[in-house]
């Protein structure tokens, strides 16, 4: 694990600058105290991180989950009884693993899930906008259309031009040309430009901007620009913001609804996650998904026993930990590390810096998952492709992340459909003597129910007076619901002077009496 550490050091910096204001803006967006995000992220970075079989997945609290916790924390009747959900929540994702639950990332379509990765980086483009020029009414990690603030997406952005800081707005372009300046120019001049990453020199250089410009009235940052970590007075103060969950409450039935929705949510989230991680890593490695619903399951449990927020694995964390050359799970692990001992020892340091710094970081990110030229690619693949990825984007951007993606894959199941429909069976005419037409229909290696409509009306489409050779020797699969057909298609051909010649792998039968009865005494497979 360590052979890679010159490589994954540098990216926990980055995926820590990353997850911190994410962690206090996911907590700050549902409506819970600040530390129960950093909680969640840092059992998401060190628990989970241990535990998982993805070597470059992170994981922490979801901006998905953030509108579920708002409204169960009020429905429930406190956090303490809130946190006792996510406990269950985390048995319940450990039952989904032990059930190898974990096969359902196997079927979410390419086509979506690369929608889904350009639909987040615009997110976060669009998202971060407002933090860069200073205008911070809406928390960070606050990913849906509809806003915690009251806003959307496009009004917060139209509402930032009125409320541009100057401070905020000048050393977040500054942080910007200094990332791109590090990943265009010198990340190739020399190892040590990859060893010290272009984000943290943008970070101290917030830092340092803020303390020189502090006393002034027009470059001056205000505190609620800047990072909001709780400061302890002192241990036992630290000790005090750690919540336990109500384990008196656990006979309520809304309780447990809750917590089925948490597991049911969060484990979806990760599995995206996974396949879209997965598919970034330029090791093309692959992450076992039932491990990965056990270690999230475990990161819950422990998350809500010590007063966290719910946990998944968060493609912008794990994108941010990918573009900055992370290479194993420790990158994940150092910096949940990083998170640790940053908000024990260095509270004071972590709210010297200015939001739009974090938000110049998160620009970067967004436009490496949503390049245009992708848009190109997936259009030059055809329809079948584009389609599902553009309506997987444009879902992401105006709603939230799952109901985007369930449009796409509503869209992508229309596609196989259709694709099922055209593909059924291949169709010859060979010749027309003696009035006689001779036709040949090849059936493809499985046909389905899905096929019913495209057969039945080609049969029904035949002209009287035909020599029909249906070839099912390629066919492994064929649906009982075609084999009715079929039959059905046999007694009506004697009216309409239809012969059928049916060649299979057991020979060849003309007219036969019933399809069903011989299809009986084929094998089960075909």
């Amino acid at each position: 694990m360590f052979k890679y550490l010159k490589n994954d050091l540098p990216a926990s910096i980055v995926v820590f600058f990353v997850a911190l204001p994410l962690c206090l803006g996911i907590a700050l967006a549902s409506g819970a105290p600040l530390f129960s995000g950093l909680i969640a992220g840092i059992i998401g970075g060190i628990v989970v991180g241990v535990a998982s079989g993805s070597q470059i997945g992170v994981s922490g609290p979801a901006a998905g989950l953030a509108a579920i916790v708002l409204t169960a924390i009020g429905t429930l009747g406190g956090f303490e009884n809130f946190l006792l959900a996510v406990v269950l929540g985390g048995v319940i994702q450990l039952v989904f693993g032990i059930l190898k639950a974990g096969i359902i990332a196997y079927y979410f379509p390419s086509s979506v899930i690369k929608g889904m990765l350009t639909g987040i980086g615009i997110i976060i483009i669009l998202k971060q906008i407002p933090h860069f020029f200073g205008y911070d009414p809406d928390p960070e990690g606050d990913f849906a259309f509809f806003q915690v603030d009251g806003k959307n997406t496009f009004s917060e952005i139209i509402e930032t031009f009125n409320n541009i800081s100057p401070g905020a707005t000048l050393v977040a372009v500054i942080g910007l040309a200094i990332l791109i300046l590090w990943d265009k120019v010198l990340s190739k001049k020399g190892k040590v430009f990859k060893l010290i990453q272009g984000p943290l020199v943008a970070v101290v250089v917030g830092i340092i901007f803020f303390n020189i410009t502090k006393e002034s009235s027009l470059w001056g940052i205000s505190s609620d620009h800047m990072v909001s970590v709780p400061i302890p007075k002192d241990a036992s103060s630290f000790l005090a913001q750690f919540s336990f969950p109500n384990f008196g409450a656990i006979g309520n039935p809304q309780i447990w609804i809750t917590a089925f929705t948490i597991a049911l949510v969060a484990s979806l989230e990760t599995l995206l996650c996974v396949e879209a991680t997965d598919k970034l890593d330029p090791d093309k490695r692959v992450t076992p998904t039932n491990r990965e619903l056990l270690a999230q399951g475990t990161g819950n449990i422990i998350s809500g026993l010590i007063g966290g927020l719910p946990i998944t694995q968060v493609i912008v964390r794990s994108s941010a930990n990918i573009q900055s050359g992370g290479k194993t799970k420790l990158a994940a692990i150092i910096h949940g590390f990083f998170l640790l001992i940053s908000v024990m020892l260095i509270p004071t340091l972590l709210n010297m810096i200015p939001l739009s710094v974090l938000a110049a970081i998160l620009f970067i990110v967004g436009f490496k998952l949503a390049k245009p030229a992708l848009f190109k690619q997936m259009y030059d693949m055809g329809w079948k492709q584009f389609v599902p990825f553009t309506v997987t984007v444009i879902g992401i951007v105006f709603t939230d992340l799952l109901i985007g993606i369930g449009l796409g894959l509503a869209v992508g199941i229309v596609v196989i459909l259709i694709k099922s429909y055209q593909n059924s069976h291949f169709l010859h005419i060979e010749d027309q003597s003696n009035g006689m037409h001779r036709i040949k229909m090849t059936f493809a290696e499985e046909v389905t129910f899905f096929n019913k409509g495209a057969i039945l009306k080609e049969l029904d489409s035949l002209p009287r007076d035909t020599y029909l050779e249906l070839d099912v020797r390629k066919t492994r699969y064929l649906d009982n619901d075609i084999i009715e057909i079929l039959d059905d298609f046999a007694f009506k051909a004697k009216e309409r002077n239809i012969d059928i010649k049916l060649t299979s792998e057991r020979g060849v039968v003309e007219n036969p009496d019933s399809f069903i009865e011989f299809f009986k005494l084929r094998p089960k497979s075909a």
